[in-house]
């Protein structure tokens, strides 16, 4: 099965971090509104998801639990064909996302699915129907 989302080794630190402080975490890829097209993290379930959402995957960052993320389904019909990689960059970020006053933000590397990845997306996966954990 392919994997639509990853995270560095310092993004991961991060969200360790931010998750001592807050608790289970979550991320939402802005579409551009507040801070570009950035990855905002929140605390799990502040950010109500709903049908106009898609479902990317869960983020494997050492946490106790997965950390799940999402994108608006149109924002997912432009990049249904990439790889996201959660990264982390000194800078100051959305006031909305929890990193914003350490000194350092979240930003996405994105790359194009291999032939071999698009293979292993599931059929509803890669037309973007809503995917739940």
């Amino acid at each position: 099965m392919t994997e639509r989302v990853a995270v560095t080794p310092a993004a991961a630190e991060m969200i360790r971090r931010l998750t001592s402080e807050f608790g289970p975490v979550m991320f939402h890829q802005s579409g551009g509104c507040c801070d570009g097209s950035s990855p905002m993290c929140f605390p799990a379930g502040e950010f109500l998801t709903g049908d106009s959402d898609q479902f990317l995957g869960e983020l494997d960052a050492g946490t106790p639990e997965p950390v799940p993320m999402w994108m608006s389904k149109e924002q997912f019909a432009y990049w249904r064909h990439t790889h996201l990689t959660v990264d982390l960059v000194p800078g100051r970020g959305a006031g909305f996302s929890l990193e914003g006053p350490t000194g350092f933000r979240f930003l996405i590397r994105s790359r194009l699915l291999t032939e071999d990845e698009v293979s292993g997306l599931s059929e509803a996966d890669s037309v973007g129907a809503q995917l739940r954990p």
